[in-house]
């Protein structure tokens, strides 16, 4: 009766647009999706149990089976947050949604997987920009898939090391991902996905997790593609972290762990499972995905050096002014005592390759920020797979923006962090990004580019500019900036000094200094 009641009002809410289609089995039970614009749509789908009472700071464990037909209508509560708890977020989030195309469960369509960013503390399916109806109507299935984030995601401690087989902690979010993404693999072609053309995407925090993926032997044969809109992490570890260089050893991250527990006033594990999720404190800094030796097994640089990652063709790249968006220092004193503090003895040579300017601080000193957090790994990443790799590397440029007038507030400024999402998605009507003419072009270039590659691991396809691969011998980047067309990698000598940094960081004199 619930059922029909629901169904009812549904129906006159405007949700369905047609007769809904017929129940699909998955390894759990039956689900009902709903039928709109064209595209079949379920969500709030269980990929894992709730990890919830003693499941909390574990590996996600499978989805419990049901009876009868389960309602795939709405999304799921989005994950607990990291810092403050906000209202409507809940600990049993480990749910994935689907758009899909398909007509039948033989249709065997290209999937794309989308990963959140929000800095591994912050995130969710469910926000407007995230709608993946005008990706799949371009050929894919489209699941986007929620993780734990912030304390409840990545809190490492030696007590947790202690009751793992594995003898690690820390990285639980990133398990989800992978129980998530073994779940797709399992199940997605009842909904007329291809489980043999998986790929896999995300943005910032997602983006950098798909390159955590690329590394991890647990991930090994779960996709295809692997797509990272400013992400990578190619830094080593550091106690003390920075953007770029957010990695912790297990070693670190259990000690603040320790630190975070006894600050809580808790003197067990045991004792904090107890507490409500959203009466836990937060972590202080920000929760991070540590190396712990088997979901990341070490420094994803070296792991590329060795040929050690799941190879399969990739497509990164990063935004314009990613710098813009990460508290840049309002003067050049203020500049160059920031660097200082960072980057030691390099700093000289930093500052010179990304100059500040006089009076207020210029994009060049932004773009420091925007290559240690994102540039240098997506150069480092394209740079290292093109050379010891067989698959195919794209490599993009984003810094689609009006041209501000001289004297005007953002006159000197591009394409700030996250822009670019609300045009690979299609949802610029949910973005406050300043529409101008070109960004519907730039958007569905994009959009084509993207699940081009889903299909054929190569962006290519008919109507629009030929995008080449990237190599050592042809370092040719896709600027997405008024119309696609390709240039060279922005600002490459200024990246050479920051590998010169990074380089000496990974040496016995760097690692000692940073800490």
């Amino acid at each position: 009766m619930r059922n029909l009641i629901f169904l009812l009002a549904l129906a006159f809410s405007g949700e369905f647009t047609k007769a809904q289609p017929a129940p699909v089995k998955v390894k759990e039970g039956l689900l009902q999706g709903t039928t709109q614009n064209g595209l079949t749509i379920y969500k709030g789908v269980p990929f894992a149990a709730p990890p919830v009472g003693d499941l909390r700071w574990r590996a996600p464990q499978p989805a419990k089976k049901w009876d009868g037909v389960r309602l795939a209508y709405k999304f799921a509560p989005e994950p607990m947050q990291g810092g403050n708890p906000v209202s409507g977020k809940s600990e049993d989030c480990l749910y994935l949604n689907v758009w899909t195309p398909a007509n039948s469960p033989g249709d065997k369509v290209p999937v794309l997987v989308w990963i959140y960013g929000g800095g591994f503390n912050f995130g969710g399916t469910a926000e407007p920009t995230y709608n993946g109806e005008k990706l799949a109507k371009k050929g894919v299935v489209l699941v986007s898939i929620a993780y734990r984030v912030g304390q409840l995601g990545f809190l490492a401690h030696p007590e947790l090391s202690a009751e793992n087989p594995n003898h690690v902690s820390g990285n639980y979010g990133l398990l989800d991902m992978i129980a998530g993404i073994k779940w797709i693999k399992e199940n997605i072609a009842s909904f007329g996905g291809d489980p043999n053309k998986v790929t896999i995407f995300g943005e910032s925090a997602g983006g950098i997790a798909v390159s955590m993926l690329c590394t991890s032997p647990l991930a090994k044969g779960l996709f295809e593609g692997a797509i990272s809109e400013s992400g990578g992490s190619f830094g080593p570890t550091r106690p003390t972290t920075f953007p770029g260089e957010n990695m912790k050893s297990l070693h670190d991250a259990e000690a603040a762990g320790e630190s975070y527990v006894k600050g809580a006033g808790f003197s067990s594990i045991a004792d904090l499972r107890k507490v409500d999720a959203d009466k836990l404190p937060a972590i202080r800094g920000l929760a991070w995905p540590i190396v712990d030796g088997w979901v990341i097994p070490d420094d994803q640089y070296k792991l590329y050096e060795a040929g050690k990652y799941n190879e399969t063709p990739i497509l990164v790249g990063y935004n314009s002014d990613e710098g813009a968006s990460f508290s840049p220092s309002k003067t050049p004193e203020g500049y160059f005592a920031a660097v200082k503090k960072r980057y030691g003895k390099f700093a000289d040579e930093l500052i010179k390759a990304y100059p500040p300017g006089t009076g207020t601080v210029a994009k060049t000193a932004r773009d420091l920020s925007r290559d240690a957090a994102f540039g240098w790994h997506t150069w480092s990443w394209a740079s290292l797979q093109a050379k010891k790799g067989k698959s195919k590397v794209f490599y993009y440029y984003f810094d689609q923006h009006p041209e501000y007038p001289e004297g005007s507030p953002r006159a000197g400024y591009g394409s700030p962090h996250g822009q670019e999402v609300a045009y690979v998605f299609g949802t610029l009507d949910t973005s406050r990004a300043q529409t101008i003419k070109t960004d519907l072009d730039i958007s569905d270039a994009m959009r084509t580019y993207w699940t081009n590659f889903a299909k054929y691991g190569d962006p290519n396809g008919s109507g629009e500019p030929n995008w080449p691969a990237y190599s050592a011998a042809y370092p040719v980047v896709m600027y997405f900036s008024q119309s696609p067309h390709t240039g060279p990698v922005p600002g490459a000598a200024s990246l050479k000094v920051l590998d010169a940094y990074f380089e000496w960081r990974r040496s016995p004199e760097g690692v000692g200094w940073a800490k």
